[in-house]
């Protein structure tokens, strides 16, 4: 079709064919949602989720028609926007898979992007919290979707920093089980030790990390963030297990990190460059704590 056409504008139209696919995909998944959304919301219980509401819909959370409506507004946002998922269609539906069944839940992200209105949606009537470190961006993406939650948060390691905290962390007592902890763990490197109450305060169901930046030594990295994933995972006290989605693990360093802490014992399934781990609080039957975190 596009024989006989300069090599420069068959790669223009090469591009232009993609951005459309993955746009026609990525809305494809918004509606799918918002489907099988407004035929299992009246299942829930207003009255056991009232405190569970999702800063999206920014008004009556409570209600029915406003999380429908929320997720209305984030297909119309998408539907005249050129943004795009970051991650890819099945990365994208394993996701949701488990977000579904859980919903309304607890959902902490770290990383903030122009998909992040589509993650918020996919939680309605539950807490979708949304960690950032460039100040800037933060701003930049809440001009265009104000209504997330979302806490600008500073890291204090480097991505050229990750070899020497894998090999230093099982000399320091305060980053090891049973004592291990977050806030305010100040002698441990790889624990989150100083973000708002609001991360400390709840147990989150899913956590995804995509972020903060991890690809290019300078970077802060995700070597804490993976760590103290597995913390929070291991310190639920609240039934059930902890979902948590790694993105990139095609690098060296997500990958070493998820091997380290978050075990691949606990595994669920691999998608692209997404792996979904189901990890178990760190008790057994007797009440007593594991001593590793694999």
């Amino acid at each position: 079709m596009m024989k006989g056409l300069p090599l420069k504008i068959k790669n223009i139209s090469r591009k232009g064919s993609n951005v459309v696919l993955e746009k026609h995909l990525f809305l494809t998944i918004i509606v799918v949602v918002i489907i099988t959304g407004s035929l299992t919301i009246t299942s829930f219980s207003t009255s056991a989720t009232s405190a569970l509401c999702t800063y999206v819909t920014g008004a009556d959370t409570g209600s029915h028609s406003s999380t429908f409506n929320s997720q209305v507004d984030a297909l119309l946002h998408y539907a005249t926007s050129r943004d795009i998922a970051q991650q890819s269609h099945d990365e994208i539906f394993l996701s949701l898979n488990v977000l579904r069944s859980l919903a309304p839940c607890n959902f902490l992200v770290f990383g903030l992007g122009y998909d992040s209105l589509m993650w918020a949606a996919f939680n309605p009537r539950g807490i979708t919290l949304f960690l950032e470190e460039d100040i800037k961006w933060v701003h930049k993406v809440l001009s265009r979707t104000p209504l997330l939650r979302v806490h600008a948060v500073d890291y204090d390691t480097r991505l050229s920093d990750a070899d020497g905290l894998l090999e230093s962390y099982k000399s320091v007592k305060e980053c090891l089980p049973p004592r291990v902890s977050l806030r305010g763990n100040v002698h441990c490197r790889l624990a989150l030790s100083e973000l708002p109450d609001e991360f400390y305060n709840k147990e989150w169901d899913v956590i995804m990390i995509d972020g903060p930046k991890g690809y290019f030594a300078a970077a802060p990295g995700r070597m804490s963030v993976i760590f103290s994933a597995a913390v929070m995972a291991r310190g639920r006290t609240r039934p059930g297990l902890t979902h948590v989605f790694l993105h990139d693990v095609n690098r060296k360093v997500e990958k070493q990190f998820a091997e380290e802490f978050l075990c691949m014992k606990y595994l669920v399934k691999a998608v692209d460059r997404l792996w979904h781990f189901a990890i178990p609080p760190a008790k057994y039957e007797d009440g007593t704590s594991k001593l590793t975190f694999c």
